[in-house]
């Protein structure tokens, strides 16, 4: 647990970690508590920790760096869905990538995700 929080948890790792704990200060600033897990490790995947977050906000996004067909979110979203369905209040939803290949160096910084593409999907679970 990078960060403690009510209303979403972020569920992510790697690099992806520090863009999310950004996006939950500037969601902080605007009302909201959000919780960040740093899953550390993608195999074994702490399935305990997720669904204990989620089932305590009611609301969670995943995100990772890799295109959305590839990664471990969509997984992490079926894990979600099979233990914690009751629990949800909105859908989970994924931050990642373009299902695109990976651009040179110069584009890389416009491909991945960052911060602002976290606050906005957030907003959207966080609205639902």
């Amino acid at each position: 647990m990078k960060r403690e929080g009510s209303d979403l948890s972020i569920i992510t790792y790697g690099a992806m970690v520090h863009e999310s704990l950004k996006a939950a200060e500037v969601l902080e600033k605007e009302g909201y508590s959000v919780e960040v897990v740093d899953l550390r490790t993608i195999q074994p995947l702490d399935i305990e920790t997720i669904i204990a977050s989620v089932e305590k906000t009611n609301r969670a996004i995943v995100v990772q760096e890799a295109q959305k067909q590839a990664g471990i979110a969509a997984n992490v979203v079926s894990e979600i869905t099979e233990r914690a369905i009751l629990s949800l209040e909105a859908p989970v939803l994924r931050v990642a990538a373009p299902d695109t290949i990976y651009p040179f160096a110069q584009g890389e910084n416009a491909w991945l995700p960052d911060a602002n593409d976290i606050i906005e999907t957030a907003k959207k679970v966080l609205t639902f």
